[in-house]
């Protein structure tokens, strides 16, 4: 049984999804409404620099040097995720879209986000489907709909997110953690 609000919940990837973009992957729902969703894939950074490619927000918030593989839509753009540290008013350039996450205009001072933000991550394109498309998915088997926890996303680059989020969950679903790659292998 799925939740019927997606947002802030994680999508996982199933083993039946065995290559491509979305192999081992783990999204962030930002958006989910009757005309679709959208997210993020968490932890899968880059070679490119933030810096080389938006000069002064590489420095914006700690570990945010390296720019993530967002997902296959738009990947010429740019989309920030910001994990946010308090609950005060929201500076200019930040919309809150989730509670804890917000999303930054990159075209603002990355200076104006001193203090807020406990976290950032810029993504090169986002994952999207359009209405009723990841819901069918879902339901085909591909994706694990689970609870996010507030640094999913944010953590030391290189760590196995797919793996870390699986391990969590109870019961059978912590064990496809150890599901291996190559199931032929086993």
């Amino acid at each position: 049984m799925r939740p019927t609000q997606l947002s802030g919940c994680l999508l996982v990837a199933t083993p039946e999804i065995d290559e491509g973009i979305f192999f081992r992957s783990v999204i962030l729902v930002l958006h989910h409404g009757p005309d679709g969703a959208q997210g993020v894939i968490l932890g899968r950074p880059l070679e490119a620099q933030v810096d080389a490619v938006l000069p002064g927000w590489g420095s914006a918030a700690p570990d945010c040097e390296r720019l993530f593989q967002g997902g296959p839509v738009e990947v010429d753009s740019a989309l920030a995720v910001a994990r946010l540290g308090g609950d005060g008013p929201t500076p200019t350039g930040l919309r809150r879209v989730l509670p804890g996450i917000g999303l930054v205009d990159l075209d603002g001072d990355p200076h104006a986000l001193s203090g807020m933000v406990v976290g950032l991550r810029i993504f090169a394109g986002y994952a999207g489907w359009t209405a009723g498309q990841l819901e069918a998915e879902i339901d085909a088997g591909s994706w694990y709909v689970v609870a996010r926890e507030s640094g999913d996303g944010f953590g030391p680059v290189g760590q196995d997110l797919w793996r870390t989020v699986l391990a969590r969950q109870r019961g059978a679903l912590a064990l496809v953690a150890s599901y291996p790659r190559d199931p032929g292998m086993n």
